[in-house]
C-alpha cells in the first residue's frame, strides 16, 4: 500500500487504487471478467493503467421486487444498473499489519437468481471485517435470464455459475496483494447465493479455489427434478435478444415467471442452476460428486427457524390463510413450518449428512432470532443484519421491527466470531448455544 487516504494495491491484475473508509479500506467496482450478453465470461486481462476501485460494482440490470419491495425497501438505491457487472469489491482492515495474512470471506448474494448485487448497503461488510480480521470480496455477476436460464439451442445455462467461478479465479491470483490467504478462501451465500456455493462445490474446474462453504437458508430443497420448468420457462421467454436493449430482455421475465407457476412450490425460484449443463454434473451424478468434493470442503449449513414466513407475511395469497376464521393462525404456522422444511431445513441436514459420512466436516446451525415488534419472527434473511449492513441500512427495512441497533449488533457479535474462526481453521467449539441467537451443532 501507499498513500493511507489512497492505498495502492500492486497484484497481477494491476495496480488497484482503492479507499480508507474509517476502520477499513475499500478497493470496490474491480472487473473480474467481461462477457458479452448470453456469453460465458472472458478473465481480464492484467491492467496497464492504475485502476480506480472507487465506486461500487454496479448490479446486474434487474426488475424491481414487487414482493420484497415493501420489506427491504429500495435495495438498489446509489448504485448503478449494467450488464458490464462483473466486477467485485474488496474490503480489508485499514490497520493490517504487513505480515498478516487474512482468511478471505467471498460473498455471493441471494434474491432467488433474479434480484440483488454484491454492493448492496445491506451487505456492508466494514463490522465483520475490522472486528474479526478477515478480508471479504463482495462479488456481482449475472442474474435472470441474463444469466440462469439458457439450454435448448438458446443462450448456455449456468452462465452466472460461470461467472462466480472467475470471480473466484480472480481471487486466487490477486488476493493476496490485498493481505488475503489464497489457501483460506470461504464462500459465503445467502439463499440462492448458497445454493449456487453448494452447486460451485460439485463445478467443473472449482477444484482448490475454495476451501470453506458457509450456506445460509440454501434453498435445496428445490434444486432436483426443475428440468420441465426450466423448458415451460424458455419456451415463455421466446428468443431473446442478443443485442440492444437490456430492457427487452427483462420485460421477458415476468411473462415467462407466470407461466411456469403450475410448478407449485418450485416455481418460488424458477430461475437457477442447470445439472447436465457445463460445468454441473447430470441430475443423477450429482451427490455422487458431492460426496467426492466432501473431504476437500468445510461445510458450515443452516438456515433460520421459520424462514417462509417472510413470504407467508408478504405475499397476498398466503395472508389469506392468516384471515381463516379461528384457524387462520395455526393454519398458517403449519403451512411455514412445513415449506421451511420442505425448502431449507431438511435439505440441509441431508447436506451435511452426506457431507459428513463422505469423509467432510460439516456442522449445521439454526438461527431463532427474533426481532421485537417485527411480524416475520425468525424469518428468512433475519440472519444477515448479525453479519452484515449497518443500523443506517438495515433502519430502511421494516425486517428489525422496533429493535435498536445496538441489541442487533450485541446478538450478532458471536455469530460473528463463530463465522471468522470457521473461516479461519474450519472448527467449530460445537454444539453451542447462544440463547435467542443461534444453535450450532455437529453435521
Amino acid at each position: 500500500m501507499s498513500h493511507p487516504l489512497a492505498p495502492h494495491f500492486h497484484a497481477p491484475a494491476g495496480t488497484v487504487v482503492g479507499r480508507r473508509d474509517g476502520d477499513v479500506i475499500r478497493a470496490t467496482g474491480i472487473r473480474y471478467a467481461r462477457a458479452a450478453r448470453f456469453q460465458p465470461p472472458v478473465a481480464e486481462p492484467p491492467a496497464t493503467e492504475p485502476i480506480q476501485a472507487t465506486s461500487p460494482a454496479p448490479a446486474c440490470p434487474q426488475a424491481p421486487d414487487a414482493l420484497l419491495g415493501p420489506l427491504l425497501g429500495d435495495l438498489l438505491a446509489g448504485l448503478r444498473s449494467d450488464e458490464d457487472c462483473l466486477r467485485l469489491s474488496i474490503t480489508v482492515p485499514a490497520d493490517r499489519r504487513t505480515d498478516e495474512a487474512l482468511p478471505v470471506i467471498v460473498w455471493v448474494h441471494g434474491g432467488s437468481y433474479v434480484t440483488g448485487a454484491g454492493d448492496l448497503a445491506l451487505y456492508d461488510p466494514a463490522t465483520l471485517v475490522a472486528e474479526q480480521r478477515v478480508a471479504f470480496v463482495a462479488v456481482t455477476y449475472r442474474l435472470g435470464l441474463l444469466g440462469f436460464l439458457g439450454g435448448d439451442g438458446g443462450p448456455p445455462p449456468n452462465l452466472g455459475l460461470l461467472d462466480l467461478r472467475e470471480a473466484l479465479r480472480w481471487v486466487q491470483r490477486n488476493i493476496a496483494a490485498f493481505g488475503g490467504d489464497p489457501a483460506l478462501v470461504t464462500l459465503l451465500g445467502h439463499s440462492s447465493g448458497a445454493d449456487a456455493a453448494a452447486h460451485l462445490l460439485v463445478a467443473e474446474g472449482t477444484g482448490g479455489l475454495f476451501r470453506r462453504v458457509i450456506l445460509h437458508s440454501a434453498p435445496l430443497g428445490l434444486a432436483r427434478n426443475r428440468r420441465a420448468m426450466t423448458r415451460a420457462l424458455a419456451a415463455a421467454a421466446g428468443p431473446l435478444p442478443a443485442a440492444g436493449n437490456v430492457a427487452d430482455v427483462l420485460a421477458r421475465e415476468p411473462v415467462a415467471h407466470r407461466a411456469v407457476r403450475r410448478f407449485g412450490l418450485k416455481a418460488s425460484m424458477p430461475f437457477g442452476t442447470q445439472y447436465g449443463a457445463y460445468p454441473l454434473p447430470a441430475e443423477a451424478a450429482a451427490d455422487r460428486a458431492w460426496r467426492a468434493a466432501a473431504p476437500h470442503v468445510d461445510v458450515l449449513i443452516g438456515a433460520t427457524a421459520e424462514e417462509t414466513r417472510l413470504f407467508a407475511v408478504l405475499d397476498p395469497n398466503l395472508r389469506r390463510v392468516r384471515r381463516v376464521p379461528v384457524v387462520g393462525a395455526v393454519l398458517e404456522r403449519v403451512l411455514v413450518a412445513v415449506s421451511s422444511a420442505l425448502v431449507y431445513g431438511r435439505a440441509a441436514t441431508a447436506f451435511a449428512r452426506r457431507h459428513a459420512r463422505a469423509g467432510g466436516r460439516a456442522y449445521r446451525f439454526v438461527v431463532v432470532f427474533q426481532p421485537a415488534g417485527a411480524a416475520l419472527g425468525a424469518a428468512h434473511a433475519v440472519d444477515l443484519p448479525l453479519l452484515l449492513g449497518t443500523e443506517a441500512s438495515w433502519a430502511a427495512t421494516s425486517l428489525l421491527g422496533n429493535t435498536p441497533w445496538a441489541e442487533v449488533h450485541r446478538a450478532g457479535r458471536p455469530v460473528r466470531q463463530l463465522w471468522a474462526d470457521f473461516a479461519r481453521t474450519g472448527h467449530l467449539p460445537v454444539p453451542v448455544t447462544i440463547p435467542g441467537v443461534l444453535h450450532l451443532q455437529q453435521g
